[in-house]
């Protein structure tokens, strides 16, 4: 599947019937007066967030979007048929912006989420609306009014509670392969991963924890360089980072500070993010070798510090025991402050 987070789209919706002018004629009911009925409005485009869609691949090739019209008004008082609304599925986790303005209209997060994009048109009225005691055969009707048209831009951030961040190749896909059920493509040279990953990752209590594999960051990635700066978006909604750092790096010190300066430079407050420093492949190297990059790091980050290698599983229940913990903390913190905020408005 083609990972497509960003499209600019039209969404037009249905135009209103137009109104009639008709008069009854009826055996035995002389001057049986206007009987045009009204227009039905036109359908509306509505939006609908499901789980099932990961990607806006949906709108890559078709960029128009139109509702059906209303229904023309009939006699006897009839008013013509509703145009069908549109109903258009988007991924959780749409932001729907003006693409003129660049207004957000919309942020759709959770499943089942709908939002009406375009209204329809209102239908017309027929001549019958026009009956007064000093026009009892009026000959005219109202058209449909037309829908709204919008020029929208809908873009996509991943939902995810734990971001896997780091240098091409400093083995994220290997983690959240062994984490999860999710079977990223692996190979051992960079940028094997051009899409973000998602797995499921269960907790011992059994919920499950959705974990992203954030691919291209490298240095420069928040101006634009390379893949990273598509991608730096998908984190903005993680509560949590994981960065991997690769031991066998020629210098894993510089590695870790290049992805934190990207950090710091796209800003949304990614840097402020809470992490868990995950120092991988450390299968590859020796244990004074490991003892010396754990120092190493220590001197250098408040942030808790793990020695894991993803291949063979080393460290990775510790990692996996410290993500829950922060994640426990942090729901316990934001749990606390709405109670108190709660309190100051009883």
């Amino acid at each position: 599947m083609k990972f497509i987070d960003q499209v600019e789209i039209e969404a037009e919706a249905g135009k209103g019937g137009d109104g009639i002018v008709a008069f009854r004629r009826e055996k035995y009911v002389p001057a049986g007066g206007p009987s045009g009925g009204n227009g039905g409005r036109g359908g509306s485009i509505i939006f609908t967030t499901t789980p099932r869609l990961q990607t806006l691949l949906d709108f890559k090739y078709a960029r128009r979007f139109k509702a059906d019209d209303g229904g023309r008004g009939g006699p006897n008082n009839r008013t013509g048929a509703a145009g069908k609304d549109l109903i258009l599925e988007i991924p959780c986790g749409t932001m729907i912006y003006d693409a003129q303005t660049e207004e957000l209209i919309a942020d759709l997060v959770h499943p089942n989420e709908t939002f009406l994009i375009a209204k329809g048109g209102k239908g017309g009225l027929g001549n019958q609306h026009f009956l007064s005691n000093s026009n009892r055969a009026p000959e005219y009707a109202l058209p449909g009014l037309e829908g709204e048209i919008k020029q929208l831009r809908l873009e996509l951030k991943l939902l995810a509670e734990v971001g896997i961040i780091g240098l091409p190749n400093a083995g994220k896909s290997t983690l959240i392969s062994s984490l999860s059920s999710a079977k990223p493509k692996i190979a051992d040279y960079p940028f094997t991963t051009l899409i973000p990953n998602l797995g499921v990752v269960r907790k011992p209590t059994g919920d499950g924890t959705v974990f992203a594999d954030i691919p291209g960051l490298i240095e420069g990635a928040s101006e634009g360089i390379g893949l990273g700066h598509d991608f730096l978006r998908h984190i903005e909604r993680t509560r949590l980072l994981v960065h991997l750092v690769d031991v066998n790096s020629d210098d894993p010190i510089h590695d870790y500070q290049v992805i934190q300066g990207e950090l710091s430079a796209y800003g949304k407050g990614l840097c402020d993010r809470p992490q868990i420093i995950g120092l991988n492949k450390i299968d590859s190297i020796d244990e004074e070798s490991q003892n010396t990059i754990i120092s190493e790091f220590q001197a250098l980050t408040d942030d808790p510090i793990f020695l894991i290698s993803a291949v063979t599983g080393s460290g990775c229940d510790s990692l996996l025991q410290a993500v829950w913990n922060q994640l426990d903390t942090m729901t316990k913190e934001s749990t606390t402050e709405i109670s108190f905020l709660e309190s100051l408005h009883t």
